[in-house]
């Protein structure tokens, strides 16, 4: 047969409409494959499968249409059918419209796609070099070696999370999922949003250690890799090592010479000193994450660190620890004094002098710049430095947000809260700030979705619980829901009604019930309370009484707690002359006395002092108080200037605190007080 005599048997045959179909049919059943199965949970490779079976299928399909033909009597082998009885003809334009058709849906397919690119979010959104490592079980018999199964987990995280070409999910996240119980890996994938899990045992007896660790793929519970290594203690860093290595090797991830070398870094030679460190960093969580006897666990780090420093004077990471807590201990105002920021600093020193290119000595100088002296420019230098070294660690992007808020760079602070979500999505506090960032940015539906994601992983934390609350008093000046919220907790738990009191006496006052407030002082001692959610001014009990008494109508009263409230304030004043949160809380209580030219003086100063520029979010607070001033020692024309700027600036004033707070009763019915509050109002409210 001639190669035009054979060419025109495939045409006769419809062989070419066979493979056009067939091409095209084939290419839609793949793309509804890798678009539904994993919808439903369906692994990859049964994606795999389809394309491989649509592959084998198109020579079968080709000749089978060479031999075979559609006939009315049904499939006979072409040379047995007879000329009368061929329906080739008939059979093509059947093919023709099949091929039609089925063009039409693929383009209709791919218009949909160009218009709606994320049809399946949550499961392409899911990197496939990303894992996280959960906790290891002790299988120890003494059970004080949960410590040391702590710190080999903690160890291989970290030495993935130096990996630049992996997402790894920070350990405050991770730490969630207990080890020793069932737990759902697809679902603590879906949760995570990892595509791989590490889960691991060790056990530790004697002189020897034994280290068990499974690779799980999250999408089917396939066990992708596993291994178990027994070797004398002295191995154990090799151990962690070996498995860091072990698992970006089992992921594809490339890895750089330095970031080898990091991995195979010894933390320390001392075994000793490295449980010391592991039981320092769980004190340190528990102190600074969750607010756990804070004063006793950062005193117990500190000694911890301490002693395997002196254990192990090489020992840079505990060293990085130390200035933490340190710095803790200086920002929880248990000891604010220069020592105790010294102290902090002398340990930094010594981790720079071990490893002058240590990202986590970087991240520590990050912390104690901000923590210490409110540096932000030079926090934000070390955090870039940091970065390069430690892509993965979540607390690096935490920390440029809160820069980045103090520096009124505040979608560059939407944007980092949202990538150290992205490593650690089940931290209460990466989800508290993203949501604060909003509330400031007066941008509130998103605030209330990052406040569901909150109660719906911590449901039983006070503060979360209450912040949909907040989002409704700030938005809509509607203090229903906060009410309603606070009595549930307290109903809950009626313990937690001293650390709530500054909720209920804002609420009170907001609400202008007055006895209500002189009630919730009662309960509060002579602790302080935060003038707004901010809180870098804090009234004394005597000045928030003098308060509620010139609410009340009672000046006799609100002079006597304003004259008490004075000379404790005016000895802060002289202690530290530079600090514009109490010059300006000075000047709040020399208004309330009607000492008006020192109030205003003060407030002048304090906004000099901590202006906007300096410090976005502590400067809208001072100015936000100095418009107090102005309209309580009679500069109204200036307290509405203030008030026109505040209503414009993030974490300036929101609906809420224009309108309910008793503190801008002075210029209630000036029209253009009356302006300001209406530009504020929600589209949607008609009041």
């Amino acid at each position: 047969m001639s190669l035009n005599n054979f060419l025109t048997e495939l045409k006769k045959r419809n062989v070419y409409k066979v493979a056009i179909a067939y091409g095209v049919v084939a290419w839609l059943l793949i793309q509804i494959a890798s678009q539904i199965f994993p919808f439903f949970n369906i692994p990859n490779w049964a994606v795999r499968l389809v394309v491989l079976l649509s592959i084998i299928g198109f020579p079968v399909a080709l000749i089978f249409s060479w031999v075979f033909e559609m006939t009315p009597e049904g499939i006979k082998r072409t040379e047995d059918v007879a000329p009368n009885e061929t329906i080739t003809r008939g059979t093509g334009r059947k093919l023709d419209l099949l091929i039609i058709g089925v063009l039409l849906a693929v383009i209709t397919i791919l218009i949909f796609q160009r218009v709606h690119p994320h049809v399946s979010p949550g499961v392409s959104s899911i990197p496939e070099k990303s894992i996280a490592v959960l906790p290891f079980e002790n299988l120890s018999a003494n059970q004080e070696n949960a410590y040391f199964a702590d710190g080999v987990q903690n160890e291989i995280l970290t030495d993935l999370a130096k990996v630049a070409d992996l997402k790894v999910i920070s350990r405050t996240s991770v730490m969630q999922y207990k080890s020793g119980i069932a737990r759902n890996l697809r679902e603590i994938g879906q949760q995570l949003g990892v595509a791989h899990l590490l889960a691991g045992s060790v056990q530790r007896a004697g002189g020897k250690v034994r280290v068990n660790a499974q690779l799980m793929d999250a999408r089917t519970d396939a066990q992708l890799w596993a291994q178990t290594y027994d070797r004398d203690l002295a191995d154990v860093f090799a151990i962690q090592s070996e498995i860091a290595k072990a698992i970006a090797d089992q992921l594809q991830a490339k890895l750089s010479s330095s970031e080898i070398a990091a991995i195979e870094e010894r933390p320390t030679n001392d075994l000793v000193a490295y449980d010391l460190y592991v039981h320092a960093t769980s004190l340190l969580n528990e102190a600074l994450y969750y607010g756990l006897n804070t004063a006793k666990n950062l005193s117990q780090a500190v000694e911890l660190l301490n002693q395997a420093i002196a254990r192990d004077p090489a020992f840079l990471l505990a060293y990085c620890k130390l200035a933490e807590a340190h710095d803790g201990v200086y920002w929880e105002e248990i000891d604010r004094t220069p020592s105790r920021l010294a102290l902090a600093n002398a340990a930094i020193n010594s981790a720079f002098r071990l490893k002058p290119d240590s990202g986590e000595a970087h991240l520590a100088l990050a912390v104690h710049f901000y923590n210490g002296y409110l540096d932000y420019d030079h926090a934000r230098d070390e955090l870039a430095i940091a970065v390069r070294t430690m892509p993965n660690n979540a607390r690096i992007f935490e920390w440029r947000g809160y820069i980045d808020r103090r520096q009124g760079r505040w979608q560059e602070a939407v944007r980092d809260f949202t990538h150290a979500i992205e490593l650690d999505p089940r931290n209460r506090d990466l989800l508290f700030g993203a949501a604060f960032t909003c509330i400031c940015l007066r941008e509130y539906e998103q605030a209330r979705k990052i406040s569901d994601r909150g109660i719906a992983l911590e449901s039983k934390n006070n503060y979360t619980r209450l912040l949909p609350g907040w989002i409704d008093f700030h938005e809509q000046a509607d203090t229903r829901s906060w009410q309603a919220i606070l009595e549930k907790i307290l109903t809950d738990d009626p313990a937690s009604a001293s650390d709530l009191t500054r909720q209920r006496f804002f609420l009170d006052l907001y609400r202008r019930d007055f006895v209500a407030a002189d009630r919730a002082l009662a309960a509060l001692g002579e602790s302080t309370l935060r003038g707004r959610n901010i809180g870098v001014i804090e009234f004394s009990r005597a000045y928030a009484h003098g308060l509620v008494a010139r609410m009340k109508g009672d000046a006799v009263d609100a002079r006597a707690a304003f004259s008490a409230a004075r000379p404790p304030q005016e000895q802060v004043v002289r202690a530290t002359p530079n600090d514009g949160s109490e010059l300006c809380f000075l000047g709040l209580i020399d208004a309330g006395l009607g000492r008006n030219e020192e109030a205003f003086r003060e407030a002048r100063q304090a906004v000099e002092l901590l202006p906007v520029t300096k410090d976005a979010l502590n400067g809208a607070e001072i100015l936000y108080f100095y418009a107090v001033i102005c309209a309580w020692t009679g500069e109204r024309d200036l307290a509405i200037e203030q008030l026109e700027i505040l209503a414009k600036i993030p974490a300036g004033i929101s609906y809420g605190e224009i309108r309910l707070d008793p503190f801008w009763d002075e210029l209630r019915g000036d029209p253009r007080f009356e302006q300001i509050v209406a530009s504020l109002a929600p589209k949607s409210d008609s009041r």
